[in-house]
């Protein structure tokens, strides 16, 4: 258990000077920081999957494997990516600071080093991270599978553990959203803007549906999805009893509750859309609505 207010975690420095090692170990040390020090990006990536540090300072030029490489290769394990990565850098010109970040880094000090900023950084990312750790895990233990993604560049910022199983069963692993996930987003976007709501599909694979729903862009420009995965034939089976429906009125409003419009409909299911509509006549009537969307949510509500 992390408790930066005291000075507790581990800390990996990763830094080819010696004597910049020995003021950064003196003072972490001192502040109560078990600190790790490694002296090239090898060491480094396997320092960080060995002992899961709270949070990484990397030294951003260093001979063979560059800091801005090992970041990249951090960010890309995705047990590795929450971990905070602080670059020291004697290089503050806008390219390398932009390096930085785009490299996966959270944060980073000048050279030469001041211990007393670099230990007020550390802790300040060591409490951000702990926090967003608590979140990801009491959402994982209610069975939620989130997902966060940079509105500026579509990287997987992070994730749950259910999420990140979902998307890797559909799409494949990966550090950036995949294509159908962003396309879906920009739809859900303007749906909203709209006012409307957005088709909940996002994914087939046989007869299990990768669900999605959409939260509004944070302040912070990330994207909040929320996704579950149903199975198909299960779905209009929970709706038949439900609503006590025919298998075929149960078929129809199954696919209406994904956003498909009638004559998608009838192709989906090959019939006439003359033939779905009397369909939805008896849906209407059995659920007691009226539209399309509170039909919709009720089926919905039914496979939660």
């Amino acid at each position: 258990m992390v408790d930066a207010e005291r000075g507790e975690g581990v800390v990996l420095i990763v830094d080819d000077q010696p004597d910049n090692l020995s003021l950064l170990h003196d003072a972490l040390d001192g502040a109560g920081y078990t600190v790790l020090v490694a002296t090239g990006g090898p060491a480094a990536l396997e320092r960080a999957a060995r002992a899961r540090p709270d949070v990484i300072l990397l030294d951003a030029l260093m001979p063979g494997m560059d800091g801005f490489e090992v970041a990249r290769r951090l960010k890309a394990d995705p047990a590795l990516r929450p971990i905070p990565i602080v670059f020291m850098t004697a290089l503050v010109e806008s390219e390398h600071v932009v390096a930085s970040f785009a490299a996966g880094g959270t944060d980073y000090v000048s050279k030469p080093l001041r211990p007393s900023e670099v230990l007020a950084r550390i802790g300040a990312h060591i409490r951000n991270a702990r926090q967003a750790s608590r979140a990801s895990s009491a959402l994982d233990a209610f069975g939620q599978a989130t997902v966060a993604v940079s509105a500026r560049d579509g990287r997987l910022l992070w994730q749950t553990a259910l999420a990140r199983r979902l998307l890797e069963h559909h799409f494949g692993p990966g550090e950036i959203a995949p294509p159908a996930l962003l396309a879906w987003i920009r739809d859900a976007q303007a749906c909203h803007a709209r006012g409307g709501e957005p088709p909940a599909l996002l994914a087939r694979s046989d007869s299990r549906r990768l669900l999605a729903s959409y939260h509004d862009q944070t302040e912070d420009g990330e994207w909040l999805v929320v996704l579950r995965e149903e199975d198909e034939h299960a779905s209009i089976l929970a709706l038949m009893r439900r609503f006590r429906l025919t298998p075929r009125e149960a078929e129809v409003l199954h696919w209406l509750s994904l956003g498909k419009t009638n004559r998608d409909i009838a192709e989906i299911l090959s019939m006439s859309p003359r033939t779905v509509n009397k369909h939805l006549e008896h849906v209407f009537d059995k659920l007691s609505v009226e539209t399309r969307t509170a039909a919709a949510t009720l089926a919905h509500s039914a496979n939660r």
